[in-house]
């Protein structure tokens, strides 16, 4: 598997319109726009820093996964990700590993990048996403 970099970190919140002025206006990152991915029920914000990216998260429904991770940790980093060279070439070498994935194969998310998540008991409790991206 090649890392290239790391992609982006997922910053789970309540609302991306009551949060986002930190992020903008303290620390001066451009918000790039949202996107609704409803198949993930969130909705994500990304604000690039550098080569990487900062993507705040907002859940479209109650019990989605974003909803699910701030009702039991609050609000805060919700994951780390990875961009990969080739992602399912990464996932077939984790499989051949013994590593537990949530994501057998990759989705589409944000963005149209092709993405899976590992189990976080597998990485002392960081839920860790691969992605891979055409540009």
């Amino acid at each position: 598997m090649k890392i290239l970099k790391i992609d982006h970190l997922g910053i789970a919140v309540s609302s991306i319109d009551e949060k986002k002025d930190f992020w903008t206006d303290v620390l001066g990152l451009e918000l790039q726009g949202t996107e609704t991915v409803e198949a993930q029920k969130v909705t994500t914000a990304f604000l690039p820093v550098g080569e990487s990216e900062v993507e705040l998260l907002e859940s479209t429904s109650d019990d989605g996964p974003v909803a699910k991770y701030i009702e039991k940790r609050g609000e805060g980093v919700q994951h780390v990700a990875f961009r990969v060279e080739n992602i399912e070439e990464a996932l077939e070498e984790l499989k051949a590993k013994g590593i537990p994935l949530i994501d057998q194969e990759p989705r589409i998310g944000a963005g149209g990048a092709k993405i899976a998540f590992l189990h976080p008991k597998a990485t002392s409790g960081v839920l860790v996403e691969l992605c891979e991206r055409s540009s």
